[in-house]
């Protein structure tokens, strides 16, 4: 564990909740669902009709005539979820920030809206391409356009690793902030995936729920795909402190590893164990984390596999542990939830609050877990422990403190 403590001093969201970190906050604290019916160009033929979808955002609006033309949905999202992190941090975003920050982006799939349009384009439509396909649809996009924007001219890369791309991507920064390489990120992660071609490849796995996610429920029956961004300006505590900022939590344990078992099945003994390396990382007793914000996908074999990882992690403290998903919320939205849902525990920290799990009538008894309830938790919170569990047994856990003088 490294003396060099690294803080959150800007935060900024794009979600189904809305534009803003205090939207999507809201919608989670107070269990409002941001599922509506799913909403493509071309001619949809899915059974699953349903999304947390970003709606009413006009790519040109935000970003302007110049930008706007390089600029898939993934990436826009990135760019204003960043603007509101920089702007919340303190940073004139004339300024440049130079060799010493770094641009780093979690996304699973990059250009799915681009890659989308091209396909219907080039084998439908019998149009060419649009000419900026190629610089649309990489994953690295995404961060090469946020270096430019904000003269970050340090590390510069996407992190793609599925369901666990935003949380791996902050963790990833936080090391090389510890390591002395960098001495600030733009760390996030960001994903639009909401494609006709996207939901049906994913209606095909079984794993999306027609009507309502029900994590850890008895009758839950698959996910929501969601979409979005979360977007931090993370720094060394040093350097935001001699510029005058207010750091918002502490990123005080990341853990990282593989199940390198199954491409779907998780594996609870491998999560567990990042749970642990996290604790670990973070100079934490499984007792001083008291909110745990989960994958919680609900789907049937996730719950069960991430209920039985807490036991294991937490061994007789997770009776009294309480524990939340917010995929009811933004749904699922792929690399980009582990930054959500990262967002979501520094507020839950810094309110005192832990959200809701929603639409859980009956908990499956098989996830031997503390629920939180339908309605949000008022309660003491001196650590959040957030989980990312990705295909190919890909985990990723982060844990945040708030922030007091070393």
């Amino acid at each position: 564990m490294s003396s060099r403590r690294v803080v959150v001093t800007g935060m900024g969201a794009v979600s189904a909740a809305g534009i803003g970190a205090q939207s999507l906050w809201r919608a989670a604290r107070d269990g409002s669902p941001c599922t509506g019916p799913l909403i493509v160009r071309e001619p949809y033929g899915g059974r699953i009709r349903i999304s947390a979808q970003v709606r009413d955002f006009d790519i040109e609006a935000q970003l302007g005539p110049q930008l706007a033309p390089f600029a898939d949905p993934f990436t826009a999202y990135a760019i204003v979820a960043a603007d509101e992190a920089l702007a919340q941090a303190g940073l004139d975003p004339s300024e440049r920030q130079g060799s010493r920050c770094a641009s780093l982006l979690g996304t699973g799939a990059g250009g799915m809206r681009t890659c989308d349009d091209g396909i219907y384009n080039v084998y439908f439509a019998n149009k060419r391409p649009d000419t900026l396909t190629v610089p649309k649809l990489i994953p690295s996009a995404g961060p090469t356009q946020i270096s430019m924007r904000y003269g970050a001219t340090g590390p510069c890369f996407a992190l793609a690793s599925a369901c666990s791309s935003g949380s791996q991507a902050v963790g990833l920064a936080v090391q090389m902030i510890r390591a002395g390489m960098i001495d600030r990120a733009i760390v996030g992660g960001s994903e639009a995936c909401a494609t006709n071609g996207s939901m049906r490849a994913w209606e095909c796995l079984r794993v999306l729920t027609p009507d309502l996610c029900r994590p850890f429920a008895k009758n839950r029956n698959g996910m929501v795909l969601g979409e979005g961004a979360a977007m931090f300006v993370i720094e060394a505590e040093d350097v935001a402190l001699a510029r005058g900022a207010t750091p918002l939590a502490v990123i005080a344990g990341y853990g990282t590893n593989t199940d390198g078992l199954d491409a779907v099945r998780p594996d609870a003994a491998s999560a567990a164990a990042c749970m642990t390396m996290a604790l670990d990382d973070a100079g934490l007793a499984p007792t001083d984390i008291d909110y745990v914000n989960a994958h919680g996908t609900a789907t049937v074999m996730n719950d069960v596999t991430e209920a039985e990882a807490l036991n294991r992690a937490f061994g007789d403290y997770c009776a009294s542990l309480p524990v939340s998903s917010t995929k009811p919320v933004h749904g699922h939205a792929m690399g980009a939830s582990g930054a959500l849902e990262l967002l979501i525990s520094i507020m839950a920290l810094r309110e005192q609050v832990a959200p809701p799990n929603m639409n859980t009538e009956i908990q499956d008894p098989k996830c031997e877990i503390r629920l939180v309830g339908p309605t949000a938790l008022k309660m003491p919170i001196r650590a959040v422990l957030s989980n990312s569990l990705a295909f190919g047994g890909i985990n990723a856990s982060l844990i945040v403190t708030p922030h007091a003088p070393a």
